[in-house]
């Protein structure tokens, strides 16, 4: 099979695509032909070695966690899923982008009819992380949100999961992105200089939670908005989190397929967009990361193996 891989870390020009064995499932795993796996940013800060001391790459490395596609083959004792199945899930081996990937049958949920294929291929990390980041600051009809980077993968998923607590939700975007925020019920307020004042407008002086998205200072922010550090979020800058005591939840605390499950059904009935910036083949998976790491992308970036 095909797959992406990197034999060192560096830019985008490590990044290969090559002739690889096809894996074999074992017991409890399904082999699945992958239909669509979304791209992270936390991907490129690891081949780029950023995250060495945290998550360091064994050589060569492949790429990938979010995937949707069709059950081919099946280990043992597989319990829920069976050959030609439609499915969406995870996995934790870094080995999404590719051809095929084995999986475990606990990490995966079946496709609910109508879901399309890159949007079940891109909902796991940004879902789940989204779903955490609310989940951390806890928002309910009362309260004022702010979310950095509100029109990306994650923050245009946290907008929503927040709105859909009854919260007022502000959505820190660039222009181009203010329309949809209106559409999906956030105030929109851009980023960069002047930005306190422009969010102590649209909130009215009063803000209680505060979800970053995107990291560059907005713990900072937060906190000089007077927002309580137990009801901060971010899942970028950890460093500022601990010095203020600020909450880092992400993806890892709600990583189950039960989560999954819930987002793909709610996702299929139109009750969660999930925006898609753009899809490329397996083979411009450089140009897909490319764009990614121009940081602003509205939505997602998908690979279709």
């Amino acid at each position: 099979m095909r797959a992406v891989r990197f034999h060192e870390y560096g830019g985008i020009d490590v990044l290969r695509v090559e002739e690889v064995e096809r894996p074999v499932p074992g017991p409890g795993q399904v082999l699945v032909e992958v239909r669509a796996a979304g791209i992270q940013p936390g991907e490129a800060h690891i081949r780029a070695g950023a995250l060495h001391a945290r998550w360091p790459a064994a050589f060569p490395s492949g790429q990938g966690s979010d995937l949707a596609g069709v059950v081919v083959e099946a280990g043992p004792h597989v319990r829920g899923f069976a050959v030609g199945e439609e499915v969406l899930g995870f996995t934790h081996r870094r080995a999404s982008h590719a051809q095929f990937v084995v999986v475990d049958d606990v990490h995966l949920v079946s496709r609910p009819a109508g879901l399309a294929w890159e949007v079940a291929g891109a909902l796991y990390v940004a879902g789940t992380t989204a779903y955490a980041t609310v989940f951390a600051v806890d928002p309910g009809p009362e309260d004022t949100v702010v979310v950095s980077g509100a029109a990306g993968g994650v923050g245009s998923l946290a907008v929503q999961l927040a709105r859909r607590r009854g919260a007022t939700v502000i959505g820190l975007a660039s222009e181009r992105n203010h329309a949809w925020l209106r559409d999906h019920g956030v105030l929109p307020v851009a980023y960069g200089p002047g930005v306190a004042e422009r969010i102590g407008q649209a909130a009215g002086g009063k803000v209680d939670a505060f979800i970053d998205t995107f990291g560059s200072g907005y713990v900072a922010l937060a906190v000089e908005l007077g927002v309580r550090p137990e009801r901060i979020n971010t899942i970028s800058d950890w460093q500022a989190a601990a010095e203020v005591g600020a909450r880092t939840y992400g993806e890892g605390a709600a990583a189950s397929a039960v989560v999954l499950g819930e987002l793909a059904r709610l996702a299929a009935s139109g009750g969660l967009e999930v925006p898609i910036a753009r899809t490329y083949p397996l083979d411009q998976v450089r140009d897909a990361f490319a764009e990614l790491e121009q940081q602003h992308t509205h939505g997602k970036i998908v690979l279709l193996p």
